[in-house]
């Protein structure tokens, strides 16, 4: 039999792997219960990439979806409207996804694929071969759609397959002046996008908060902000939220977004949760346009210090005093854990107020010192954050970035 091994080092990392797993159990069992039984047609995106690959558009073949936004972006432009608005009509739910088409061909596009998939779960809703959760299923998902189609909205991704994705737009993206994006934690997808109950600790609430906040504090700034659920999210406070996995392929979609959105519009994103966690993976690819970086109630952002994210971007910070996350052990081992907290001053992050978040969901609540933080980051005002503890560290050599 092998002797174990009792030295100092062995003893820490087993004393982190058991706190780990005491508080992913804890947090399991108190509220963070996993989604599930949340699925949609599988195969709806696979089925029209294939319808895609075989078109044509005259003489020509269509662009590969993946190509860059600057490609995409070439194509569109020499189609003209009238045919770039048949191949949105034709293939609605490849042209509504392409990061580097016009935003205004993607949200017709939207409307199109969303309408679709409203009269495939009003159809599912009256199977008789589905079970009785399955129908019930359906019609939540069809009333989402539903929600979404509602005049005004501005649908920038959507693919209802799976547990299904989604981001809109608040605002007119093409001539926004600064951007925000918020980039949402576990359980995120299209069944929570948006909530009656407890509005602001969903995506479009968030969103539509930010939006409210940044025009009052600049009305003379035109800002536009994103609810961004165009990832799959980590199902309840598990094995997936513990690790990177999910947040790589999240940060490769988010670098995709911030590289295609057009004009010249400095971007901020608010990275909520595990949210942060994609932003972390993502910083050191994200374009030079990104210059704020805000997270809140993070349980790390798979870096040490904000030096080592690898990004020029400002990383602000907050966590409410009661918020559960602080007690979620703040280190990476042998993959679990997302690292050092980065509320604390050796991170390297400006550390804002959250008065009045209540808690780890309530950071984008009106009225919060929070969201008012947030708001002043969206349009460029940095002298008149709220910094933690009252002092004035987070405004330390940024007052010549400031846009109003």
């Amino acid at each position: 039999m092998t002797a174990f091994d009792s030295s100092p080092t062995t003893l820490n990392v087993w004393r982190a792997l058991l706190a780990l797993a005491v508080v992913f159990v804890l947090l399991a069992t108190t509220g963070w219960t996993a989604v599930r039984h949340q699925r949609g047609p599988v195969d709806a995106r696979a089925t029209a990439l294939a319808a895609w690959e075989r078109a044509r558009i005259g003489d020509r073949a269509l662009p590969d979806p993946e190509s860059s936004p600057g490609v995409l972006a070439g194509f569109f432009s020499s189609l003209g409207g009238r045919k770039a608005a048949s191949l949105a009509d034709r293939h609605p739910l490849v042209v509504g996804n392409l990061n580097g088409a016009p935003v205004t061909l993607r949200y017709r596009a939207n409307r199109i694929a969303l309408d679709q998939a409203r009269q495939e779960e009003k159809r599912r809703m009256r199977d008789g071969r589905l079970s009785a959760e399955g129908r019930h299923e359906a019609g939540r998902r069809m009333h989402r759609y539903e929600s979404l189609l509602r005049p005004g909205r501005q649908v920038l991704a959507f693919d209802p397959s799976g547990k299904g994705r989604v981001a809109e737009v608040l605002g007119d993206l093409d001539r926004a002046r600064r951007i925000s994006v918020i980039v949402p934690g576990v359980d995120t997808n299209l069944l929570t996008f948006e909530r009656s109950k407890r509005k602001y600790s969903a995506p479009v609430g968030m969103a539509q908060s930010l939006w409210a906040a940044e025009r009052a504090a600049a009305p003379s700034v035109r800002t536009a902000v994103i609810a961004w659920a165009d990832y799959t999210s980590p199902a309840g406070v598990g094995l997936d939220a513990s690790t990177g996995r999910l947040a790589a392929n999240g940060a490769n979609r988010l670098v995709a977004l911030t590289g295609a959105l057009p004009g010249r519009a400095e971007v901020a994103l608010f990275c909520h949760s595990y949210g942060s966690v994609v932003c972390g993976v993502a910083a050191r690819e994200l374009p030079g346009r990104v210059r704020d970086m805000a997270v809140a109630g993070s349980p790390g952002m798979r870096a040490e210090t904000a030096a080592q994210l690898g990004t020029d971007a400002r990383v602000w910070a907050m966590r409410d005093s009661d918020d559960w996350i602080e007690d979620v052990p703040y280190l990476e081992v042998g993959g679990l854990g997302h690292g050092a907290d980065p509320v604390t001053p050796d991170f390297g992050a400006r550390v804002l107020s959250a008065a009045g978040a209540a808690g780890h969901t309530g950071y984008f609540e009106p009225g919060t010192e929070s969201l008012s933080n947030f708001a002043e980051i969206g349009v460029g005002s940095y002298r008149t954050v709220s910094c933690a503890d009252g002092n004035s560290a987070c405004h330390s050599g940024i007052y010549g970035a400031e846009v109003i």
